[in-house]
């Protein structure tokens, strides 16, 4: 009876096994169905994933060239120490800060930083480490390669500058996009990624999109520690398009040359094609070179001269030439004297108003440096007569000035291509402001505001295209870098998803010139004036050029008070020009801070560039040719 029971019990026991197993087979063939089946497809790629690496290959920039094709910026080979992203994730990266630091001579500070940025940004697949490494580093890293699995060695393009502190401003630099621009929608609208190289000012920032390439990649087989075993396929990077400039390197070298021999070494110089706004020099000082940027971002050298430029007190990372604003003196008498033509508050016929050695208001007497009697037009521009345009703009009404800086376009910026650029102040935008201060805008302000003071400061390249349009029939061109840009040819195979199409070339699209309407006897009255000025015994008569006649005026801006106005309060050198004066090529404008009269500084360096611009064309005066200039006597005013 009992091996009866317990033949029963055996054969439940058998059945609930069978049926516990098949429930068990049941559920882990759904479970592998479901695996290699439904998620077949992601698992298999996650499996291949951890097998295969796509190396980013950096693209070359566009390189940079001056108008007669001579290099200005170009991209070269370095080896670079290069950190994956991919065999970190599983160690904790605080323990290897000081074997970085250590073997590849790095700051522990910075090898903190780059490996906060590699963990906070999961999008990264490598960054750079160090660039620009030594057969040191190199060596330290294969001898290490089983060590650290996540260093490689890797040949990468690198931005030079081969000018260094000559075209800064004007060329800009590169540097690593930054997390705050990752996040904005313009940046990020590009498709860019944590450790993309970006233009950061200049034309590198302007023309970013056009200059930057398109990355190619390695796909590659890893092992289990991320090391490299083989290659499967190699799609090379497109590189950027070369833009071709306007900038001549032999005028804007005469220009550098100029600043770097003034007394105080901080100015600007711009030379200009008045006939289309092309720029054919640009230079600021004091300058920076932008290769530290570029080379020693990462090293302890590099990033003490980078906040030495930020912290120097002279600004070398700022561009004067578009960023400046100063009281332009006595050359704001140009576009004046226009706008009051315009006005009909004078006319070509009948310009003659007084000196007085200057004008009383209230109880305040403001000077002029001379006594002129009561001159024409002609005559008050070429020897600079503060008087004259005292009076001038009184009859012009600050109404006047204002219609003057709005027809000369001094509220608005140039709309020149390089970014930062920075908007003129003037009695339009100061005008509410006094009133809502003092109550009313007064006559002592129109008579400082008549001669480039007080409510005054404008950018020289806003002064530049506003003088430069009075030489061209008013046609006032948007001042431009760009010439050209180079087409790229495509890379890859069509059907394929890494092809990268053909890339056209372009020119600069010139918008139409603003005019500024004058009658052709205005123009030749006002012209003949500035004629005078370097020609006929005016303010700028030591720089006259036999058979190369330049149109200019000088100015003298005062920065403070009589009688504190030395040292760094030393007025500022203006002078502002074009040539041939009755059918110009080119225009120059000089700014010289803080030396005193413009005609001693400025205008002497604005003829060197003229006389580059001359060798440049071939243009060589007769040896007998080479007359003194006239002197000015002592009743004709300032040597401003």
């Amino acid at each position: 009876m009992k091996l009866n029971d317990y033949a029963q019990n055996l054969t439940v026991r058998i059945g609930t096994i069978q049926v516990v197993a098949f429930v068990l087979l049941a559920i882990l063939g759904v479970r592998l169905y479901y695996l290699q089946i439904v998620q077949g497809q992601y698992y298999s790629e996650r499996a291949e994933n951890q097998r295969i690496r796509l190396i980013p290959i950096p693209a070359p920039r566009g390189a940079i060239f001056d108008r007669n094709g001579k290099i200005l910026v170009d991209s070269r080979p370095t080896y670079n120490v290069v950190l994956s992203n991919e065999p970190i994730k599983k160690i904790d990266v605080t323990e290897r800060v000081d074997d970085y630091a250590f073997g590849l001579s790095l700051e522990p500070e910075f090898v903190v930083e780059r490996l906060d940025l590699i963990k906070k940004q999961p999008e990264f697949e490598a960054m750079v480490l160090k660039e620009n490494a030594t057969m040191q580093d190199i060596s330290w890293v294969e001898s290490h390669s089983l060590e650290f699995p996540e260093l490689r060695i890797e040949l990468q393009p690198q931005r030079f500058y081969p000018h260094g502190l000559n075209l800064a401003h004007v060329l800009g630099y590169v540097g690593e996009i930054s997390p705050k621009q990752l996040e904005s929608e313009e940046w990020n609208s590009k498709g860019l990624r944590p450790g993309d190289i970006i233009g950061k000012g200049g034309l590198e920032q302007y023309y970013d999109e056009f200059l930057r390439g398109r990355p190619g990649y390695r796909k590659v087989i890893v092992d289990s520690r991320g090391r490299v075993q083989s290659e499967i396929e190699v799609v090379p990077p497109q590189a950027g398009q070369d833009l071709v400039s306007t900038i001549d390197l032999d005028i804007q070298m005469a220009a550098e040359q100029q600043l770097a021999a003034s007394t105080t070494k901080r100015g600007t110089i711009i030379a200009m094609d008045p006939n289309n706004g092309e720029i054919l020099a640009m230079a600021s000082a004091p300058s920076f070179d932008p290769n530290i940027f570029v080379q020693g971002s990462k090293t302890p050298e590099g990033r003490k001269q980078i906040a030495a430029y930020w912290q120097d007190e002279t600004r070398p990372l700022f561009n004067r030439a578009i960023q400046g604003r100063y009281p332009p003196g006595s050359t704001w008498k140009i576009p004046e004297s226009v706008g009051a033509l315009q006005q009909g508050v004078i006319t070509v016929k009948n310009s003659n108003l007084m000196c007085g050695g200057g004008i009383q208001i209230g109880n305040k007497f403001t000077r002029c440096m001379g006594s002129h009697g009561s001159p024409p037009l002609s005559y008050a521009i070429t020897h600079s007569c503060d008087g004259y345009y005292y009076r001038l703009a009184l009859k012009m009404k600050i109404e006047g000035l204002i219609e003057m800086i709005e027809t000369f376009g001094y509220d608005k910026r140039s709309g020149i291509d390089l970014p930062n650029e920075k908007v003129s102040q003037t009695p339009k935008s100061w005008k509410s402001i006094i009133e809502k201060r003092e109550g009313r805008w007064s006559d002592i302000r129109t008579v400082y505001a008549s001669i480039g003071q007080d409510t005054v400061v404008v950018t020289p390249i806003s002064m530049l295209r506003a003088v430069a349009s009075i030489g061209v029939h008013g046609n006032m061109y948007t001042p431009h870098f760009l010439k050209e840009f180079k087409p790229i040819s495509a890379m890859g195979d069509e059907s394929s998803p890494s092809f990268f199409p053909f890339r056209e070339g372009f020119q600069f699209q010139r918008p139409e010139p603003k005019v500024v309407k004058m009658t052709p006897e205005q123009e030749d009255l006002v012209v003949r004036g500035m004629w005078a000025v370097v020609n006929g015994g005016g303010t700028g008569g030591r720089i006259r050029i036999p058979y190369f006649e330049i149109a200019g005026k000088t100015g003298t801006a005062q920065v403070a008070e009589l009688g504190k106005d030395v040292g760094d309060k030393k007025d500022h050198a203006w002078f502002v020009s074009f040539a041939p004066a009755f059918k110009p090529e080119i225009a120059v404008i000089a700014l010289i801070e803080n030396v005193g009269f413009g005609g001693s500084h400025a205008a002497p360096a604005a003829k060197a560039v003229y006389e580059s611009y001359m060798a440049t064309k071939g243009i060589v005066p007769p040896a007998d040719s080479q007359e003194a200039a006239p002197k000015t006597s002592a009743n004709n005013g300032p040597v401003d």
